[in-house]
């Protein structure tokens, strides 16, 4: 993958942040800058660190898939894919309220368990970890302090777009990976 490439999965990744973040802005009225950096860097330290564990782990099998690589590539982001526009359509519950360590955290974990699968696909196409993981990080980082403060500022924005976007970068990417 280039970086053009680790940009735009960056991008689709983030989105999940930049959704719960703009939920958490829709529900903050005090301590808002203290909740957005928060919110922000936890979204970004765990969608960082998370493409590392997949990435590792996919290196102690990486000989036994490598001549399937392409395929593995292009069925873990048309997975994510389908997971990602499929979501859109779905019905969301919107009484996330807390900002304390242990709803972080599982805001964390919730948000990044797809950029396991990402570091699974930047092993498998043999993109350098440390590079892509801090440009998915600060990424992450980035959108969700954006949707935090676009959830104070504008109250309604349609995640189900931005999730539907999010899908169609990871398909493009996916099929990217079979040429």
């Amino acid at each position: 993958m280039n970086l053009v490439d680790i940009l735009f999965l960056s991008v689709a990744l983030g989105v999940d942040c930049l959704v719960v973040s703009f939920s958490q802005g829709l529900i903050f009225t005090s301590s808002r800058i203290k909740n957005s950096f928060a919110l922000a860097l936890t979204m970004g330290i765990f969608q960082a660190v998370m493409p590392c564990f997949g990435y590792l782990a996919t290196g102690v099998v990486s000989q036994y898939i490598e001549p399937y690589s392409k395929w593995v590539v292009f069925t873990i982001f048309t997975a994510l894919a389908v997971k990602f526009i499929h979501e859109a359509f779905q019905e969301k519950e919107e009484n996330i309220c807390c900002i304390g360590l242990k709803c972080l955290l599982g805001m964390g974990l919730a948000t990044s368990i797809d950029a396991l699968g990402a570091g699974v696909n930047l092993q498998l196409t043999k993109t350098p970890l440390i590079d892509s993981a801090l440009i998915i990080g600060l990424g992450s980082v980035l959108m969700s302090f954006s949707g935090f403060w676009l959830g104070n500022f504008f109250k309604k924005l349609p995640s189900k777009y931005l999730e539907i976007s999010g899908g169609i970068i990871l398909l493009v990417l996916g099929v990217k990976a079979l040429f």
